[in-house]
């Protein structure tokens, strides 16, 4: 009877402690789209990769052609020629290669770009939410943006507006 009765007041307790957290809801891709610094920068981020791909595009394109002037040629080039203009293709595919791994690659311009632009403002929305944590006395706090993904949330959850106004955009 006894150990009916512990288990019964652990249960208890474990339930209200359960019950004793607090939550809340927040939307950091709202957030992000209602920040003027943050388009800016995703702006700027875009230009960056166009240009970048634009060019990555002319180089390809000069690498189709040589293939293609080696293809129509190749039947009368002698043998040192043709190992010649198999190397400088394959040379200018390397060169490509690399070139597209330094601009979208693992640590790469974009990336280093996408660091130094956005990465400063989605550091202030995380203070901002941790300000907001702290304040509110919120145990933890759900992001309902992509990553990760939340069935359902009741709106009055949902504390992105409090995070925007902590940073005093409007």
């Amino acid at each position: 009877m006894k150990k009916i009765f512990i288990a019964a007041f652990f249960c208890l307790f474990a339930t209200m402690a359960a019950n004793a957290q607090r939550y809340a809801v927040i939307d950091s891709k709202y957030i992000l789209d209602k920040i003027p610094e943050y388009k800016e920068a995703q702006t700027r981020l875009d230009q960056f990769s166009d240009l970048w791909q634009k060019e990555i595009e002319q180089k390809q394109a000069a690498v189709d052609k040589m293939y293609k002037d080696y293809d129509a040629e190749q039947v009368m080039l002698p043998d040192n020629l043709k190992k010649k203009r198999e190397d400088e293709i394959y040379n200018k595919e390397k060169e490509l290669r690399d070139l597209q791994r330094k601009r979208f690659g693992f640590e790469g311009d974009l990336f280093k770009k996408r660091q130094e632009l956005i990465k400063p403002i989605q550091d202030r929305v995380y203070n901002a939410v941790q300000k907001l944590a702290v304040d509110k006395q919120y145990d933890f706090i759900l992001d309902k943006s992509e990553g990760i993904t939340v069935i359902f949330a009741d709106p009055k959850l949902d504390k992105s507006d409090e995070v925007l106004k902590n940073l005093g955009v409007k």
